[in-house]
């Protein structure tokens, strides 16, 4: 029931780019085309408006070439080779001193012969929609039509060029897998298949977009996936209605549940280790064609934490790195509005010597704390934004120069004193610790709202600031799934892999509100513990 109650939310899905449940499905035309070889290459260049990279060749094949044939393809993204050696030498080299049409029957055409007997590559389809022949052609599939029929063969021979499969550069560890997806779907899922041997292990095929038709992959395993949101995960994809999905940013925000928080409900990543891992905690991936990221249904706030060389290391260095992420988090997230509620409302709370000391730096500055944070924490944020932008060979040089800098010259000019200068830069090292860049950003614009709450009400300001953070956090769902989970609703045995990292024989049950359908990862973890040395 707790699955059920958030489907009926139609809040939860972003509507606007979505077809209405309401709405009855839009009626397809299908075109299918006719028996003249001539008519056929025609229509096909007139629906593609003549473009050049359409290849067209016509040739002729079977005994003494007295069978017209034409064969499309689109330059750049069909393998030549694979056509010249294996498509073009067979149907005029191979077949020229056989009667193809004797071979023919009433059960078989020629287009089935053709598909059965001569040509010699993997994949080929029996196509009559002319929408479909399109798509397959604009793929980098070969067309091939036989003058006398309506048929077409769709022959898959695609090849283009590619990033090789390369080390992470978002997401990486010092030990672990040093291997990355790349824009590739099927090297994607290929680099998944090849970390879960299971047969369970299903991939689903689609494709979303009118005019781009990205093909997407649903990757699950069956026996430990909870049905009920693999089914959630298929009609939000099944809702969208657009022009076209560039990537897995412009997928995610079609079917996240919550448009306007500044959490993210969906985990993204570049490690093909982390989403197999995942799957075998009853997650569902979905990987996109044309992007390294692939996206992982539901999201918890606690798995943005979790960094793959936690379980690389051991249990307590992995637990102690954990932890610090955490710290850091709230270090990044309070550090500036707790300065300015101190300096500004609550002096009595500080020592006298530290009192006097921030007294004295701040005698000579012209603004309010609040005034001085804005400044600093605005022209951080430049800095960043400009390192990130600019090229990469002297982006972090111009970055780390730039800050010392303009801190160095705004504290001798009395701009701003030396204690805000490093708070801020205390700040901004520990917004990069978390292991999720999405976190980060959130967490970049929480503060200002923060900021702004301390110095209007001092600490009262960051209690009530707090307070409405955790009601939030503890309202947001991903794909029926408590955001908070499994600190809010607490569960005892999914704390093995919260705050800290225990050893992995102890890990025996999968997530509680993940992994419902197959909770045990260990049928015996005394087994697994390591046995004492025999004295």
């Amino acid at each position: 029931m707790w699955f059920s109650k958030n489907k009926n939310k139609k809040a939860s899905i972003p509507q606007s780019p979505l077809t209405s449940p309401a709405e009855e499905p839009k009626q397809k035309v299908v075109i299918k085309l006719k028996t003249s070889l001539q008519q056929n290459i025609k229509t096909i260049q007139e629906a593609l408006g003549k473009s050049s990279d359409i290849v067209t060749r016509e040739i002729r094949i079977g005994k003494q070439g007295n069978i017209k044939a034409g064969i499309l393809y689109t330059d750049g993204l069909t393998d030549t080779a694979s056509l010249q050696n294996f498509i073009l030498e067979t149907l005029m080299l191979d077949l020229n001193k056989i009667d193809l049409q004797e071979k023919a029957s009433p059960e078989q055409n020629l287009i089935s012969v053709l598909k059965d007997v001569a040509l010699t590559v993997g994949e080929i389809k029996e196509i009559t929609s002319l929408e479909v022949i399109i798509t397959s052609l604009l793929s980098g599939d070969t067309i091939l039509l036989i003058d006398g029929y309506s048929q077409v063969l769709v022959i898959s021979n695609k090849k283009w060029a590619e990033r090789a499969v390369s080390e992470p550069t978002a997401q990486t560890v010092v030990r672990g897998p040093q291997e990355g997806f790349n824009e590739n779907l099927r090297v994607n899922t290929a680099l998944i298949r090849r970390r879960i041997k299971d047969p369970n292990l299903r991939i689903e095929s689609k494709e979303i977009g009118m005019r781009t038709k990205t093909n997407i992959a649903i990757v699950y395993i069956q026996d430990i996936a909870n049905e009920k949101i693999v089914e959630e995960v298929r009609l939000r994809l099944d809702r969208i209605d657009i022009d076209g999905v560039l990537g897995g940013g412009n997928l995610e925000g079609l079917i996240q549940d919550s448009t306007y928080s500044p959490f993210p409900t969906i985990f993204n990543s570049e490690r093909p280790d982390v989403v197999a891992s995942e799957l075998l905690e009853g997650r569902i991936a979905i990987v996109v064609d044309g992007t390294p990221f692939v996206l992982v249904v539901p999201a918890l706030f606690v798995q943005f934490f979790q960094s793959p060389e936690d379980y690389n290391q051991r249990t307590i260095i992995g637990s102690l790195v954990r932890f610090l992420r955490f710290i850091a988090f709230g270090i990044s997230l309070l550090a500036p509005a707790v300065y300015i509620a101190i300096t500004t409302f609550h002096q009595a709370m500080l020592p006298p010597a530290l009192l006097i000391s921030l007294a004295a730096q701040r005698e000579g500055v012209p603004f309010p704390a609040f005034i001085e944070v804005l400044i600093m924490e605005v022209t951080f944020e430049i800095l960043r934004e400009a390192g990130i932008r600019m090229p990469r060979s002297i982006g972090s040089a111009m970055s780390i120069v730039g800050a010392f800098v303009i801190g160095t010259a705004a504290v001798e000019a009395g701009l701003v004193s030396a204690m805000m200068v490093i708070v801020v830069s205390i700040t901004a090292i520990t917004s990069f610790v978390p292991a999720s860049y999405e976190i980060a950003i959130s967490v970049r614009i929480i503060r200002f709202v923060f900021i702004a709450l301390a110095a209007t009400f001092g600490i009262f300001g960051i209690v009530i600031g707090l307070i409405g953070l955790v009601l939030h956090l503890c309202s947001l769902r991903s794909f029926g799934v408590p955001y908070m989970s499994p600190l809010a609703p607490f569960n005892i045995s999914d704390q093995k892999d919260t705050f800290i990292v225990l050893p992995i024989w102890k890990m025996t049950t999968r997530p509680h509100l993940i992994g419902k359908k197959n909770m045990v990862k260990q049928q015996d973890s005394a087994s697994a513990k390591p046995a004492p040395p025999k004295k």
